[in-house]
């Protein structure tokens, strides 16, 4: 703006100034001069400079953290585990990010660390677990429906002598409010593991939801994930003979999840408690609980 007005009041405004000063006043030459000079928001438009357009895949945000847990089955769990249960520590790196267009989250944890990647010390073996979701946003969409996503969810389990991919393709509904924030699923169930081929498993769905507060002066939260699995193939809990299966999860139908109560510290710190559960599931027909403490440094 400033190049335009110095460019107008060397000489043109001088020039006009003083015709219209000759002709009759020096109201009329300053109503005439102001007219001609260019409209200040104009000037802004045309100097500003075009912010680039973001490519699709960078996103509008993420976030990550680190974290350390201890995973204390309860007594009960570890007599009817056989054996196959114990207390165990892991290392987690978690995140997301999201877009216009969907959301992505994963975790990554290294269970046993600091135990020798061995099967023949399972459980006490060190392993890797990792697990990606991906929810899409469905074009064309309006009102209620524009927060139905394409879900896509993968989990990876990886020992010395022992794999498991579990993959579900379906849909998710995603609800935010101030301080809550819920996501249903449901969808095809798909499975891979050391003992069985890939194969149709039924069907899963279940949620996640995080809900904060403060009291005393303190920030708090509460969430919940939790699975729930049905009519899956016979072939997975069921002996020839249609007997149950020793082994695995031994059932039609099978539920997991983890309740958890959240202390954020401080910007940086978060420290919680998780109630960890699971019956028909992580290889026992039994049901299977416990605790996990857990201390997160967030990025």
């Amino acid at each position: 703006m400033r190049t335009w007005k110095k460019f107008l009041s060397t000489g043109v405004l001088a020039a006009m100034s003083a015709g219209q000063l000759w002709a009759g006043g020096a109201g009329d030459a300053q109503a005439e001069i102001s007219a001609q000079l260019p409209d200040e928001a104009a000037l802004v438009a045309v100097h500003k400079p075009k912010k680039a357009e973001k490519s699709w895949y960078v996103p509008d945000f993420t976030w990550f953290d680190l974290n350390l847990n201890h995973l204390d089955w309860t007594d009960g769990t570890v007599d009817r585990g056989g054996g196959a249960y114990d207390d165990f520590w892991y290392a987690e790196l978690e995140g997301g990010a999201g877009w216009s267009w969907g959301d992505f989250y994963f975790f990554t944890d290294w269970e046993n660390p600091d135990e020798r990647f061995d099967a023949d010390d399972a459980p006490d073996d060190s392993r890797w677990v990792i697990k990606p979701i991906l929810d899409i946003d469905i074009p064309g969409t309006e009102g209620t429906m524009k927060n139905v996503q394409i879900h896509i969810q993968d989990y990876y389990l990886y020992g010395d002598g022992f794999l498991v991919n579990n993959l579900v393709v379906g849909l998710a509904y995603k609800y935010l409010a101030d301080n809550f924030f819920a996501r249903p699923f449901v969808g095809l169930h798909y499975v891979h593991d050391t003992f069985h081929e890939s194969m149709w498993n039924g069907y899963m769905g279940g949620w996640v939801f995080n809900y904060d507060f403060t009291a005393f002066e303190r920030k708090f939260s509460i969430s919940n994930w939790h699975e729930f699995e049905w009519e899956r193939d016979e072939s997975m809990y069921l002996n020839d003979d249609g007997s149950r299966q020793e082994f695995g999860d031994a059932s039609s139908w099978g539920v997991q999840g983890a309740l958890a109560a959240w202390w954020h510290v401080t910007k940086h710190v978060t420290g919680g408690i998780q109630y960890r559960y699971a019956w028909h599931k992580l290889g026992n027909y039994n049901y299977l609980n416990g605790l996990i403490y857990t201390l997160k440094y967030n990025f």
